[in-house]
């Protein structure tokens, strides 16, 4: 079991958020096998409150970046603080976002606020974002676990996504998630994550 754990957190050290994406092709059954390890995910009342859309056609790839990349700018330009731009800065990263379109699947995470009975009946849903969380979690690892590299990307706002995928109202934009192989000259930026000091708190 330690054995296991080790090397789980080994292979889990070498994820790293990606935008320089191949376009080379990736087999469909490693993102489905992915989507469904996400699916298994513990809920609140095991609502499951998530739904996932799967996108490969150029077409609505394309038609996603351009929108994203109009949020993007509006908010590089005014909505973000300067603080915030500060903290980016580190990453490099800008609101062009190539790899919506390069990148060969983009998983859109929607959360579902709440469900319709047959009868017109609005149910609830419970612990909807911490669901949904653990969802996405359950599903960065396992694509990693594939070998296949992911970005989570939070154009802000999201409506847009809800619109040109035409979900319905009871349904959210919850993580924008392009998958695919690293491009040959893909480059990460230089960061480090906290120590075992800094994150955590142990009571013995």
């Amino acid at each position: 079991m330690i054995r296991r754990s080790q090397e789980f957190r080994i292979e889990m050290q070498g994820r790293r958020s990606l935008r320089d994406f191949s376009d080379r092709e990736v087999p469909l059954e490693l993102v489905l096998n992915a989507i469904a390890t996400a699916s298994l995910a513990p809920s609140g009342a095991n609502k499951q409150p998530w739904t996932f859309c799967l996108i490969g056609d150029p077409v609505l790839k394309k038609q996603i970046r351009v929108l994203a990349e109009e949020e993007e700018r509006i908010s590089y330009e005014g909505r973000m603080s300067e603080r915030w731009l500060k903290d980016l800065e580190p990453l490099g990263t800008d609101h062009n976002k190539p790899f919506l379109e390069k990148a060969p699947y983009l998983i859109v995470v929607f959360k579902r606020i709440n469900e319709e009975s047959e009868e017109g009946t609005k149910l609830n849903n419970y612990y909807v974002n911490e669901s949904v969380g653990i969802a996405v979690g359950f599903l960065l690892a396992a694509l990693h676990h594939a070998g296949l590299c992911t970005l989570t990307h939070t154009p802000s706002p999201m409506s847009f996504l809800q619109e040109c995928l035409q979900r319905p109202q009871n349904e959210r934009p919850y993580l924008l998630i392009p998958v695919g192989f690293a491009d040959e000259s893909a480059l990460v930026p230089d960061i480090s994550k906290k120590t075992e000091k800094e994150y955590l708190i142990s009571y013995f």
